[in-house]
């Protein structure tokens, strides 16, 4: 009995959906298979229009066994990588004979990179956290060994300790702030926050550290002060953070400057906004780093910001509360040329 043509219903299907008829000819598609793999497909043997070796298999298994098969399809949309999940069973026609094979693909692409993240960042955290565990576990031997007795060394050993001890206690402390930011990023905030003021508290408190990198630290500010809805504590971290990066790495014996621009309608947010720029005549970061400034743990120079007290997770931190403020960060930077950090924040309610 032939098959009655399911094009209909196979549109109706969230998922790509072929059929693969009894004469292993790829029969009919839905339209998101067509889109994924070439509508020129219809019609040829499945082995010259499917191609990747373990479908190939899953689909031949079906036709010998008509049982079901599970396997993997690696593809590309754009230019991103996509793995799709790949159901092969077997479809019979109204007299109850095998047919052919339906092929079925879920996209899990989304899922695959969660496991790699997670992976990735337990990978990192590991690492962070056993280099100053190493050191203070070397240096704990030696003073109840070789410098029991040394006082010049058990002091200087003991500075090194209370300094790799305060490095783990920021790092959980970030982690504890990474994870705090996570779980509200889909939760508005409600709060009215006066971003003047906010600014003029945060680079009080960074007064010393501009003056012990001997940086002049300048603030801009509109005559009334810009009232937005957002969580001050957020938003304070995300300007300490800007702020104080931008005189470690780029303020030393030079100048840090913190402006605003307000915007009826930004092309970016296409919203009332106020722009924040954070700009600093520092060294500049070359291009290929840009894009990656915001993961977990990158850093361009990991010894450097070590030594300054990074844990790399600063600027993630930052993107996730501006994206709970749905609001933008845009990077302009080039080396010898410093770095500016704007902060697109939107004026309206936000409710």
């Amino acid at each position: 009995m032939t098959i009655p043509d399911l094009t209909d219903l196979l549109n109706g299907l969230p998922l790509p959906v072929v059929l693969v008829d009894k004469n292993e000819r790829i029969s009919q598609m839905n339209g998101l298979a067509s889109s994924m793999l070439g509508a020129e497909i219809l019609g040829r043997h499945f082995i010259t229009g499917l191609r990747q070796p373990g479908l190939l298999d899953a689909i031949e298994q079906v036709f010998v066994s008509h049982s079901t098969k599970r396997t993997r399809y690696q593809g590309r949309e754009g230019d991103q990588d996509v793995t799709w999940d790949v159901t092969c069973a077997a479809f019979r026609d109204t007299d109850g004979q095998f047919a052919g094979v339906m092929i079925s693909f879920t996209d899990v692409s989304d899922l695959e990179n969660a496991v790699v993240m997670r992976r990735d960042f337990v990978a990192n955290v590991s690492h962070e956290l056993r280099t100053p565990l190493t050191a203070l576990s070397g240096f704990i031997e030696t003073l109840n060994g070789a410098a029991k007795d040394d006082p010049g060394a058990r002091a200087r050993f003991l500075g090194i300790m209370e300094n790799e001890t305060s490095r783990m206690n920021r790092l959980v402390g970030d982690l504890l702030s990474l994870s705090r930011v996570e779980s509200d990023e889909r939760m508005r905030p409600t709060d009215e926050v006066g971003i003047g003021a906010l600014l003029r508290s945060v680079t009080q408190v960074l007064k010393p550290l501009a003056t012990d990198q001997n940086c002049d630290l300048s603030l801009n500010l509109p005559e009334s002060d810009v009232i937005l809805t957002g969580d001050r504590d957020q938003l304070q971290q995300v300007f300490t953070n800007l702020i104080e990066n931008a005189l470690k790495y780029g303020g030393r014996n030079k100048s840090v400057s913190i402006t605003t621009e307000m915007f009826d309608n930004d092309p970016l947010l296409r919203a009332p906004t106020i722009r924040i720029l954070v700009q600093d005549q520092g060294e500049g970061i070359a291009a290929e780093h840009i894009p990656r400034l915001t993961e977990r743990f990158y850093r361009i120079d990991g010894h450097r910001s070590r030594e300054m007290g990074g844990t790399g997770l600063g600027l993630a931190i930052v993107k996730h509360i501006i994206n709970r403020h749905r609001g933008r960060l845009r990077i302009e930077s080039a080396p010898g040329q410093g770095s500016c950090f704007t902060v697109i924040l939107r004026r309206e309610n936000q409710a």
